[in-house]
């Protein structure tokens, strides 16, 4: 029997090259923040968490002094080194891990950020609480991930989706819980931005190898969504869709 951190690393492992090149994932104004937010730091030192091809690692490398880019998947890291290279980025560095067990020291980071992986995280609140407890005291987390309504009736359309697309997903937050995960786990919210992202249904289903029974499984549950989920994810005639994405800034 294979462990949910086996199939993480199983899915992300077969699909790293689809990750890096992957529009979704490789663009967004939240990478230009993310760089931002380094800039303030130029001695210090970040931490990428669920680093997946690396992209916020790479936004944040030419502002800060070391990154740490750290992910579950093997083959995700090969990516990123490989493209951190390519792109002169000597101070960014990879290691591999499970998020809630980080390999590292209380304190030892002034930026700690995930940017789409929180989703596929067995115990969040514990991976929350190791990205505290590295964070040193004043230190800013960022948060970025997809996000699930607050409407309990969409969400259980998106989850259901969700896992039919991908056997590692565990469950979206809402905005509202985020926030609840981010306190409990010692850090405060002290901004919260949200957006929608549009996601091209035959890449999203491809960049994932989802199994031709499957696809047609999430277009029948599409095909079957009551008016309010239809509008809500702005359904579209080919099954592409947009879903929430949220940004909160804490500290520690």
């Amino acid at each position: 029997m294979r462990n949910h951190d086996k199939v993480v690393s199983e899915q992300f492992g077969s699909t790293a090259a689809a990750y890096l090149s992957s529009t979704v994932h490789a663009q967004g104004a939240d990478l230009q923040q993310l760089a931002a937010y380094a800039g303030q730091l130029p001695q210090g030192k970040a931490l990428d968490v669920g680093c997946g091809a690396g992209h916020a690692a790479f936004a944040m490398a030419p502002h800060i002094a070391t990154v740490i880019a750290y992910d579950l998947a093997d083959e995700m890291l090969e990516v990123v080194q490989g493209a951190a290279a390519e792109r002169g980025l000597h101070n960014l560095h990879v290691q591999q891990g499970s998020a809630d067990s980080l390999p590292f020291a209380d304190a030892s980071f002034e930026l700690v950020c995930t940017r789409y992986s929180a989703h596929h995280w067995k115990d969040l609140p514990r991976a929350l609480a190791e990205m505290a407890r590295v964070l040193k005291p004043g230190g800013k987390c960022i948060v970025i991930d997809t996000a699930s309504p607050e409407d309990i009736l969409s969400d259980t359309y998106l989850q259901s989706i969700e896992l039919l697309r991908d056997t590692s997903h565990v469950r979206n937050r809402s905005a509202a819980g985020w926030r609840r995960l981010l306190g409990d786990a010692g850090l405060r919210t002290a901004t919260e931005q949200s957006w929608k992202l549009p996601l091209q249904f035959d890449t999203w289903v491809a960049r994932m190898r989802t199994p031709p029974e499957r696809v047609a499984a999430i277009r029948s549950l599409w095909d079957s969504a009551p008016s309010e989920v239809s509008t809500y994810f702005d359904l579209q005639t080919d099954y592409s869709f947009f879903i929430d994405v949220v940004l909160l800034e804490c500290y520690k």
